[in-house]
């Protein structure tokens, strides 16, 4: 607590107690002076005191037992923690945003077609991939296995279409990932 803060609060336990003692002091000279019946008048010094104890122990529970912090400082540590919480959630939003935006550019999506590119060749040893980011940016990978060679292709994709001619194959793996993308996109 600051030093201000705990002057104002003695200043106030001060201010409250001249209070209880004028009531109390005013309550028993009027029931001294056949004004007001005594009965009354010790009520009314009664009265006093009992509110002078409740707020006794209200400033009590204020100010905190020995050892102890008191609610005033207990509520600022309290500001001062949900107040780093809010900058530490502005961080990592502004991170999210980040990866959101790396993750809109990693190739994510990924479909492979296997396929006998020849008759006299079985297996399905041929295949073609098509590896694209949300954007529909990516590539075509394409290798035909015959008997005594196999060739590999590489054909880039830019917004789902491709800058060469594409196989039947190739068009089957670049439609099916760009399909998977736009359910990526939508869910």
């Amino acid at each position: 607590m600051t030093e201000t803060r705990r002057k104002h609060l003695v200043l106030l336990a001060r201010v409250l107690s001249a209070f209880t003692v004028v009531s109390i002091v005013v309550g028993l000279w009027l029931s001294t002076k056949d004004q007001i019946p005594t009965d009354f008048g010790l009520l009314l010094a009664f009265g006093a005191n009992r509110r002078v104890d409740r707020m006794r122990r209200s400033f009590a529970v204020l100010q905190g037992a020995d050892g102890e912090a008191t609610f005033v400082e207990i509520v600022d540590r309290n500001i001062a923690e949900v107040e780093m919480l809010r900058a530490e959630l502005a961080a990592t939003r502004a991170d999210l945003v980040d990866v959101r935006g790396d993750l809109r550019a990693a190739i994510r999506h990924v479909a492979v077609v296997r396929y006998d590119a020849f008759d006299d060749v079985g297996g399905r040893m041929s295949w073609s991939a098509a590896m694209l980011d949300d954007e529909g940016d990516g590539l075509v990978l394409t290798s035909i296995a015959g008997r005594a060679e196999s060739r590999a292709y590489a054909k880039g994709v830019r917004h789902g279409n491709s800058v060469l001619p594409l196989s039947p194959e190739e068009r089957q793996v670049l439609s099916a990932v760009i399909g998977a993308a736009r359910k990526a996109r939508t869910a």
